[in-house]
Protein backbone atom coordinates (compact mmCIF):
# COMPACT_ATOMS: atom_id res chain seq x y z
CA UNK A 1 0.00 0.00 0.00
CA UNK A 2 1.22 3.49 -1.03
CA UNK A 3 1.48 5.68 1.67
CA UNK A 4 1.16 9.81 1.08
CA UNK A 5 2.71 11.75 3.12
CA UNK A 6 0.45 14.45 5.61
CA UNK A 7 1.70 17.63 3.66
CA UNK A 8 1.13 15.91 0.26
CA UNK A 9 -1.72 17.71 -0.24
CA UNK A 10 -0.22 21.30 0.88
CA UNK A 11 2.68 20.93 -0.87
CA UNK A 12 0.58 19.94 -4.22
CA UNK A 13 -1.30 23.43 -3.30
CA UNK A 14 1.72 25.22 -3.11
CA UNK A 15 3.45 24.02 -6.14
CA UNK A 16 -0.14 24.58 -8.28
CA UNK A 17 -0.24 28.40 -6.98
CA UNK A 18 4.05 29.05 -7.65
CA UNK A 19 2.89 27.28 -11.34
CA UNK A 20 0.01 30.26 -11.94
CA UNK A 21 2.57 32.73 -10.17
CA UNK A 22 5.24 32.35 -12.36
CA UNK A 23 3.42 31.72 -15.78
CA UNK A 24 1.94 35.04 -14.44
CA UNK A 25 5.21 36.35 -14.38
CA UNK A 26 6.90 35.05 -17.59
CA UNK A 27 5.27 37.95 -19.59
CA UNK A 28 6.47 41.01 -20.12
CA UNK A 29 3.45 43.17 -20.25
CA UNK A 30 2.44 41.68 -16.94
CA UNK A 31 5.71 42.47 -15.34
CA UNK A 32 5.40 46.37 -16.33
CA UNK A 33 1.83 46.25 -15.21
CA UNK A 34 3.09 45.08 -11.56
CA UNK A 35 6.44 47.60 -11.76
CA UNK A 36 3.09 50.34 -12.86
CA UNK A 37 1.28 49.13 -9.74
CA UNK A 38 4.34 49.82 -7.25
CA UNK A 39 3.91 53.60 -7.86
CA UNK A 40 0.06 53.16 -6.44
CA UNK A 41 -3.14 52.26 -6.92
CA UNK A 42 -4.28 52.33 -10.90
CA UNK A 43 -7.73 52.52 -12.73
CA UNK A 44 -7.66 49.74 -15.21
CA UNK A 45 -7.97 52.32 -18.33
CA UNK A 46 -4.97 54.21 -16.60
CA UNK A 47 -3.31 50.71 -16.64
CA UNK A 48 -3.93 50.53 -19.91
CA UNK A 49 -2.99 53.87 -21.16
CA UNK A 50 0.43 53.10 -22.04
CA UNK A 51 0.20 49.94 -24.05
CA UNK A 52 -0.47 49.84 -27.80
CA UNK A 53 -3.48 47.12 -27.19
CA UNK A 54 -7.25 46.96 -26.85
CA UNK A 55 -8.70 47.55 -23.07
CA UNK A 56 -9.64 43.63 -23.57
CA UNK A 57 -6.38 42.50 -24.17
CA UNK A 58 -5.53 44.47 -20.70
CA UNK A 59 -8.68 42.98 -18.92
CA UNK A 60 -7.15 39.85 -19.56
CA UNK A 61 -3.15 40.25 -18.28
CA UNK A 62 -5.14 41.83 -15.57
CA UNK A 63 -7.50 38.79 -15.14
CA UNK A 64 -4.48 36.42 -14.80
CA UNK A 65 -2.25 38.51 -12.58
CA UNK A 66 -5.44 38.50 -10.18
CA UNK A 67 -5.83 34.77 -10.65
CA UNK A 68 -1.97 34.38 -9.75
CA UNK A 69 -2.81 36.31 -6.50
CA UNK A 70 -0.67 39.00 -7.87
CA UNK A 71 -3.15 41.89 -8.12
CA UNK A 72 -6.20 42.49 -6.35
CA UNK A 73 -9.20 44.54 -8.36
CA UNK A 74 -11.66 46.39 -6.55
CA UNK A 75 -14.89 48.49 -8.13
CA UNK A 76 -15.09 51.85 -6.67
CA UNK A 77 -18.48 53.33 -7.91
CA UNK A 78 -18.46 52.83 -11.68
CA UNK A 79 -14.50 52.06 -11.84
CA UNK A 80 -12.25 49.11 -10.95
CA UNK A 81 -9.16 49.56 -9.74
CA UNK A 82 -6.35 47.35 -9.47
CA UNK A 83 -3.95 47.48 -6.06
CA UNK A 84 -0.58 45.27 -5.72
CA UNK A 85 -1.14 42.05 -3.50
CA UNK A 86 2.91 41.44 -2.29
CA UNK A 87 1.66 37.65 -0.74
CA UNK A 88 1.87 36.07 -3.92
CA UNK A 89 5.18 37.48 -4.75
CA UNK A 90 6.44 36.61 -1.32
CA UNK A 91 5.56 33.31 -1.42
CA UNK A 92 7.51 32.87 -4.43
CA UNK A 93 9.88 34.63 -3.72
CA UNK A 94 10.51 32.42 -0.29
CA UNK A 95 10.23 29.33 -2.64
CA UNK A 96 13.16 30.85 -4.59
CA UNK A 97 15.26 31.99 -1.13
CA UNK A 98 14.98 28.23 -0.14
CA UNK A 99 17.41 27.65 -3.42
CA UNK A 100 20.13 30.76 -2.22
CA UNK A 101 20.87 27.92 1.38
CA UNK A 102 23.12 25.95 -1.50
CA UNK A 103 26.53 26.81 -1.78
CA UNK A 104 27.84 26.60 -5.45
CA UNK A 105 29.15 23.21 -6.50
CA UNK A 106 32.51 23.17 -7.37
CA UNK A 107 32.05 20.30 -9.74
CA UNK A 108 35.54 19.61 -10.64
CA UNK A 109 36.39 18.65 -6.99
CA UNK A 110 33.27 16.70 -6.83
CA UNK A 111 34.57 14.77 -10.05
CA UNK A 112 38.21 14.31 -8.58
CA UNK A 113 36.49 12.69 -5.38
CA UNK A 114 34.56 10.53 -7.82
CA UNK A 115 37.69 9.65 -9.63
CA UNK A 116 39.41 8.58 -6.11
CA UNK A 117 36.53 6.64 -4.91
CA UNK A 118 36.90 4.42 -7.81
CA UNK A 119 32.97 5.97 -9.26
CA UNK A 120 33.85 8.82 -11.27
CA UNK A 121 33.69 8.04 -14.98
CA UNK A 122 36.97 7.60 -15.74
CA UNK A 123 38.14 5.34 -12.60
CA UNK A 124 41.66 5.07 -11.83
CA UNK A 125 42.23 1.36 -11.24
Amino acid sequence: MLRIPAAAPILAAMAQSLDTIFAALADPTRRRILTMLLEDDMAVTDVAHPFEMSLAAISKHLRVLTTAGLIAQEKRGRVIWCKLDPDAMRAASTWMQGFGQFDDLDLDAFEAFLGQEGLGPNPER
